[in-house]
């Protein structure tokens, strides 16, 4: 990477968070994803639709979103919603998009959609969401999801015949929206990438900037990240957590994958052909 690109990758690094305050308080982050710097080699952007909604969990977000939103990498990041108006995560964090689902432009070069789990449900049975996305993704460069998004990308019919990924939690549920199920932090197939759970977004991120522009930039957005883990528990999957703790969480979660599962087989069958 030349010296001059990356020093602009530091300087975007020190300055990208910025705070937005929405109905009196400070919220959330703030990269301000509609106005990056042109690259230097004068390509023009490329526009990245980044679905929010009430409920999604917003780390599923932030990780590929801080992936993206360097200058150089010429893409033009835009968070998407029905209205401009705030949206509350699953969390509690309030985020404001920047776009409407009407304004969004028709020529994507990535179509992405978080996951989360009541307000996924409540996404892939809405009529609205799934036309947005079956429209935009018909003409997306890269259709893509992290963690229970993927299941989303299912209900709208982007995932039939193709690899693809998921929370651990409700991978099982793919075939039901006809795509074969894949233990994996991301997976391609073609145009359609998936991450896994929440935090395989950083992953996920970068490994979608070094197919769009290159290795050495993905590594330097990567440095300035500081993204090196070292979790002090390898209990992030459940081949490597205590029996007692997946056990607790399928208890703690077998209400929303009960309820993905009806949902997922209710889209499935509205499915053409």
């Amino acid at each position: 990477m030349e010296r001059r690109k990356f020093l602009d990758l530091i300087a975007w690094g020190a300055t990208a968070v910025t705070i937005t305050t929405v109905g009196g308080c400070d919220t959330e982050a703030d990269t301000s994803p509609e106005s990056p710097a042109p690259p230097e080699d004068g390509e023009p952007a490329k526009h990245v639709a980044m679905l929010v909604y009430p409920g999604f969990t917003a780390l599923d977000l932030i990780g590929p979103h801080a992936a993206f939103s360097p200058p150089l990498a010429g893409l033009k990041v835009h968070l998407v919603w029905k209205k401009i108006e705030p949206v509350t995560t699953d969390s509690g964090i309030t985020l404001m998009p920047t776009m409407t689902l009407a304004d969004c432009p028709e020529a994507l070069e990535i179509l992405f959609v978080p996951g989360g789990t009541d307000g996924t449900l409540a996404m892939m049975q809405d009529p609205e969401i799934l036309e947005f996305l079956s429209s935009r993704g018909a003409k997306a460069k890269l259709v893509t999801s992290v963690c229970t998004g993927s299941l989303v990308l299912g209900a709208a019919g982007l995932l039939r015949g193709r690899k693809a990924t998921s929370h651990w939690s409700v991978r099982h549920l793919l075939p039901i929206l006809e795509a074969t199920p894949v233990d994996a932090r991301y997976v391609e197939d073609g145009g359609v990438i998936t991450g896994g759970g929440v935090t395989s977004g950083l992953d996920f991120g970068l490994r979608i900037v070094a197919k769009l522009k290159g290795d050495d930039l993905a590594q330097g957005i990567q440095l300035v990240l500081e993204y090196a883990p070292d979790p002090p528990f390898q209990a992030g999957s459940p081949d490597t957590a205590p029996q007692a703790t997946v056990d607790m969480m399928n208890e703690l979660m077998a209400p929303f994958v009960n309820e993905a599962t009806e949902v997922s087989k209710k889209a499935a069958a509205s499915f053409p052909g």
